[in-house]
């Protein structure tokens, strides 16, 4: 891939980009979007986890997908690895068409995380496992709420990284916010998604691993929890960034942290 016109990125961003491994959970909505926006800015090696198979309700909301995948069903993972090959046909792309646990080992050494997940433990369990292996792990995620007539679009990318505030410092996860999801298990349902936020909220989610890996905007930190207002098209950091930004992490706390959420 010719990369020269993002050359502004720094002196040896091809190298950086080209040598990361990036591993993405979640490839219906918003992790087709950010696995498609990675193999154009030009990461070869992605690791692209997804247990599930495609059907005639992803179709508005999963890039790549056709009509002839739900008809047959394809594997996600497939999909989106045939939208990374189309763009990249030298990629890397490794396929683990399961459950992120059940290929947890995998990840250890990837160079970041995007989690794009609907459950909210599972964004728990993503976090954890990244924080005790030291890995930047970046968080999305859109929800539709309200009545007919008066409906509120809202997202959220979050950058969890090691030594800094967690999603529970940030307010997003709480251990009761957790145990109502567990509680309601099985009777959630599909969530409402569409296609648009889920671009912006990737494109938001790339735009900090491009800040975190690459030293063209090291003037400006990046925000570690912006929010995505779908109504007014806006993405704003959080309210919450003046209090937590320069505050250690008291959930995950030393050496020996493997992860496990003190009291």
């Amino acid at each position: 891939m010719d990369l020269s016109r993002q050359s502004f990125l720094g002196s040896n961003s091809d190298d950086v980009i080209q040598n990361s491994r990036i591993a993405v959970v979640g490839l219906c909505g918003g992790g087709s979007h950010v696995a498609q926006q990675l193999a154009h800015v030009g990461f070869r090696n992605q690791q692209l986890i997804d247990h599930d198979h495609a059907d005639d309700t992803n179709i508005n909301r999963m890039v790549g997908l056709t009509a002839i995948d739900v008809k047959n069903k394809a594997a996600k993972t497939d999909v989106i690895c045939r939208l990374v090959k189309g763009i990249n046909p030298n990629a890397n792309v490794q396929l683990f068409p399961m459950r992120w646990q059940q290929c947890a080992d995998m990840l250890r050494d990837c160079t970041a995380i995007f989690g794009c997940v609907d459950s909210f433990v599972e964004r728990d369990q993503l976090e954890r496992f990244a924080r005790r292996f030291m890995i930047p792990y970046i968080d999305i995620g859109m929800d539709v709420t309200g009545e007919r007539g008066s409906h509120v679009i809202s997202g959220q990318v979050i950058l969890s990284l090691p030594n800094h505030a967690c999603m529970h410092c940030m307010g997003f996860l709480t251990e009761e916010i957790i145990a109502e999801e567990v509680k309601r298990y099985g009777n959630a349902g599909g969530k409402p998604q569409v296609v648009w936020p889920n671009g912006t909220l990737a494109s938001v989610a790339v735009g900090q691993l491009m800040s975190l890996l690459t030293p063209w905007n090291d003037s400006i930190k990046p925000a570690l929890y912006l929010d995505y207002d779908g109504n007014r098209m806006t993405v704003t950091p959080n309210k919450r960034l003046m209090h937590i930004n320069e505050q250690s992490c008291q959930h995950f706390q030393g050496p020996d942290s493997l992860g496990e959420v003190l009291p």
